[in-house]
């Protein structure tokens, strides 16, 4: 049985559409899973010397965030996500700031600031991944969120404000 002209039409449509869709959507996938898989891979030392990376916390909810001890805006930043981290800890989130600073920066910082949170130092390494995970110009603060099965689902470039960060960890701690 031979298509009539308006179905194959139809049919032609229909694959156009498939096509252009899968050149924008294809693109944004493939660099998620390499930037998620970049993260995966990355390598920090932790503020006890320990090497550590985020596959540590697999199968939690991860908020990364990128920050710095010389950056106002992630310092603004910090009692919000020990607050969060505190809160919902027990459904299984974590925060995990990754510092593109100096060992002795940070671990003089964190001397006079209260974190709950595991702080790794990436230092200067830390801007090229940032970059891999979609932060081309590598400015701060810059957060990534991961879901539980490893994906990375949000990028966040600048400071993190309450509401916006609560309704990502319901979304992601829902899921």
């Amino acid at each position: 049985m031979a298509l009539s002209r308006r179905d194959a039409l139809i049919l032609a449509g229909i694959g156009v559409a498939a096509a252009a869709a899968g050149a924008v959507v294809a693109p944004r996938v493939l660099r998620s899973r390499a930037g998620a898989a970049a993260l995966r891979a990355a390598r920090f030392t932790g503020l006890d010397g320990t090497a550590r990376s985020i596959e540590d916390w697999q199968g939690k909810v991860l908020v990364c965030n990128f920050w710095a001890t010389w950056c106002p805006p992630c310092r603004e930043e910090i009692p919000l996500l020990v607050s969060e981290r505190d809160a919902l800890a027990s459904k299984g989130l974590e925060i995990v700031g990754i510092a593109v600073d100096s060992a002795p920066n940070v671990i003089e910082f964190t001397k006079t600031t209260k974190i709950s949170y595991p702080i790794l130092i990436a230092e200067t390494s830390g801007i090229e991944l940032m970059r891999e995970l979609g932060n081309r110009s590598g400015a701060l603060p810059y957060t990534v969120f991961v879901d539980r099965g490893g994906a990375i689902v949000k990028r966040k470039l600048g400071a993190l404000h309450q509401r916006e960060l609560e309704r990502i960890l319901q979304d992601l701690l829902s899921s």
